[in-house]
């Protein structure tokens, strides 16, 4: 059996008079599905903003990014100027956690698709990371040398390491109950209310855990709901 690569499908237009023409709307159609002509493609869902290009408040594509996330998918754009001229907003999709995809631009794919990403959010990103190659290299040759180095020497991860990466779980733990989130609301208003079944619901829908698994459990879902309440609290 093919398991089906999953998308989710984000177009733009400039103004409320090409949305509802769908000016320019068809074109980025066809460019996407050309681009996912395989037959190996599923797209899970779409959105279509009526923004400018050059502003960074865009609630579509918000929303595309949080089912991206929600359902393991890889966002896909038609051209690469159609999702912004930006760097700071390029800088806020590379930190959404969301494989992007431009049809005109195929090459965009995996790490080294991230690579270039990054290059035209800021040629300064590039420059901080050769700076931390060369950090590395000169502490590597400075310990070559015997010199003694300061820092921790536990033999593991500082606490301080520790304790950041505990709060970037966290922060992603957060974001993954915010994503969920619309869904369990539609699920409660169907009537489906009890963690196991709610568990059960989003395992027949294929939803991804966040481990990517495939069977939801009653505890898992608590915890989201958990989550969820707690983040109202605050």
């Amino acid at each position: 059996m093919i398991v089906k690569r999953r998308f989710v499908a984000y177009y733009r237009v400039s103004t409320r008079k090409q949305g509802q023409s769908g000016l320019g709307l068809d074109a980025q159609r066809a460019a996407v599905a050309s681009y996912l002509g395989d037959g190996q493609a599923n797209v899970i869902a779409e959105f279509t903003e009526v923004e400018s290009g050059r502003r960074s408040d865009r609630p579509a594509l918000d929303e595309a990014l949080a089912a991206a996330r929600l359902h393991r998918a890889a966002l896909v754009v038609a051209k690469v100027d159609r999702l912004t001229r930006s760097v700071g907003f390029l800088e806020r999709l590379l930190e959404a956690g969301v494989d992007v995809r431009f049809a005109d631009l195929p090459a965009i794919e995996g790490p080294t698709g991230r690579f270039m990403l990054q290059q035209m959010a800021a040629v300064a990103e590039l420059e901080a990371g050769l700076v931390s190659v060369r950090t590395k290299s000169a502490l590597k040759a400075a310990k070559a040398r015997g010199q003694q180095l300061g820092g921790h020497r536990g033999g593991g991860l500082s606490r301080a390491a520790q304790a950041r990466g505990r709060e970037e779980q966290s922060r992603l733990a957060d974001r993954r109950a915010q994503d969920l989130a619309p869904l369990l609301a539609t699920l409660r208003r169907e009537g489906v209310r009890t963690p196991t079944a709610i568990a059960r619901a989003l395992t027949a829908r294929g939803i991804p855990t966040a481990r990517g698994g495939e069977t939801w459990s009653a505890p898992t879902v608590a915890m989201i709901e958990m989550r969820l309440r707690r983040s109202k609290m605050k």
